[in-house]
C-alpha cells in the first residue's frame, strides 16, 4: 500500500510523531467497488464520525495534486477540557496520492495553502474476492490547528491533550472503516 508506506514510515529525524494511527478491516468487494466509495468526498459523511462531506476546488477530481474542501462537525464531548474547535468548521486538503483501486491519500493544508505534516489516506488490498481496507494517519509536526490548541498548556495538559487526541483518533478510525465495510456490503 504505497501512501501507507511512504507516509506511514517517512523519517521523523529520530523524533516520535505527534500522532499515528491505523485500523484495518476486511470488506466482500473488490478493490475497485472499495476505491470508489472511499474516494468520493460527498459520501465521507456516511462513515466518518466528523467529516460531512467535501467538494473539490481545484486541479483533476481525484488524482494527486488536486485540492478540496472537507465540511467538518465536532460535538462538545470531545477531549471537552480542551479548546479544540467545535460545531462546523472547513478544511482544506490536498491529494498527496491517488492510484486508482489501490491508495488515497491527503494531507491538510494550512490557511496560507500549504502542505502540512499531517497525512490522512486508505489503502486498499485484493485477498481473494475481497479487500483489505486499512485506513491511516501519520502527524509528525503539528499543524496550525495543533499549535493553537496546546499554545496555552504546560507540559502536562499537553502531555494529556496528545494523549487523549491520539486515542479519540484512533477510535474515529476504527468506526470510519467499519462503516465503510457496512455501506459497501449493503449497497
Amino acid at each position: 500500500m504505497p501512501c501507507q508506506d511512504s507516509f506511514m514510515n517517512q523519517s521523523t529525524g529520530g523524533r516520535k510523531p505527534l500522532f499515528q494511527a491505523r485500523a484495518e478491516i476486511r470488506i466482500s468487494a473488490r478493490p475497485k467497488e472499495v476505491y470508489a466509495v472511499i474516494s468520493d468526498l460527498r459520501r465521507s459523511g456516511e462513515w466518518s464520525p466528523e467529516c460531512r462531506g467535501g467538494e473539490w476546488i481545484s486541479g483533476e477530481p481525484g488524482t494527486a495534486g488536486a485540492v478540496f474542501r472537507g465540511h467538518n462537525e465536532r460535538g462538545s464531548d470531545v477531549v471537552a477540557w480542551a479548546p479544540v474547535v467545535r460545531g462546523h468548521w472547513i478544511t482544506t486538503c490536498e491529494v498527496v496520492e491517488a492510484e486508482p483501486d489501490r491508495t488515497f491519500c491527503w494531507a491538510m493544508c494550512s490557511r496560507s495553502g500549504e502542505r502540512q505534516e499531517s497525512v490522512w489516506g486508505f489503502g486498499v488490498e485484493q485477498v481473494g474476492d475481497e479487500s483489505v481496507l486499512v485506513h491511516h494517519f501519520l502527524m509528525t509536526e503539528p499543524t496550525e490547528g495543533i499549535r493553537e490548541i496546546t499554545a496555552q498548556m504546560d507540559v502536562a495538559e499537553k502531555t494529556n491533550f496528545f494523549f487523549e487526541w491520539g486515542e479519540k483518533v484512533q477510535r474515529d478510525m476504527e468506526v470510519t472503516v467499519a462503516r465503510i465495510k457496512r455501506v459497501i456490503e449493503e449497497d
